[in-house]
């Protein structure tokens, strides 16, 4: 559970980086940056590094790189080691069940994520969605030449304290 003065700070951090993302998006030449180009990306934990909108939330969130508790208080987290949009293999992303990625458990198959980078946007559509322990790491799996966008967040939904599982989204390009 979380206090009014700690759902504040987050909400203000996460509003700062959202600005921040927004901010590089919309200045980067897009022509002069090809995903094909991004395996030597230089980026470090805490890092924004671009969005992620739920349409079928009317959401959009800040993504950061790492899943420590510091970067997972403002906003979504890039999984060290996995692929980026582009990259043609597994991107992970994770959030707070009870804070950037409350109403998640309302998604559905074929619902869409709109993942904005600096060089471009990507869009993921709900293929399918399982529940794994939460010490299960065998989802985050390289996927060489097929792009897919896994999305991890705590489960169940309602859940007060430590959740036992994992609630994991597999999104796939939209063709």
């Amino acid at each position: 559970m979380f206090s009014i003065w700690q759902l504040f700070e987050m909400n203000f951090l996460k509003d700062n980086a959202l600005k921040e993302a927004k901010t590089k998006i919309g200045h980067i030449n897009k022509k002069e940056i090809q995903p094909e180009n991004l395996i030597d990306i230089s980026v470090k934990n805490g890092d924004v590094i671009g969005i992620l909108e739920v349409p079928a939330l009317e959401k959009e969130i800040p993504i950061l790189h790492g899943v420590d508790e510091e970067e997972l208080k403002i906003g979504v987290g890039h999984f060290p080691g996995t692929a980026f949009p582009g990259q043609k293999n597994q991107i992970v992303l994770s959030g707070h069940r009870d804070t950037v990625f409350r109403k998640f458990g309302e998604l559905k198959i074929g619902d869409s994520f709109i993942v904005k980078m600096p060089y471009g946007e990507y869009e993921y559509i709900i293929d399918h969605t399982k529940i794994v322990s939460a010490d299960d790491q065998t989802i985050i799996v390289p996927n060489d030449g097929q792009e897919v966008l896994t999305v991890t967040t705590c489960y169940p939904f309602q859940y007060i304290g430590n959740a036992p599982d994992r609630y994991i989204i597999y999104a796939l390009p939209k063709k």
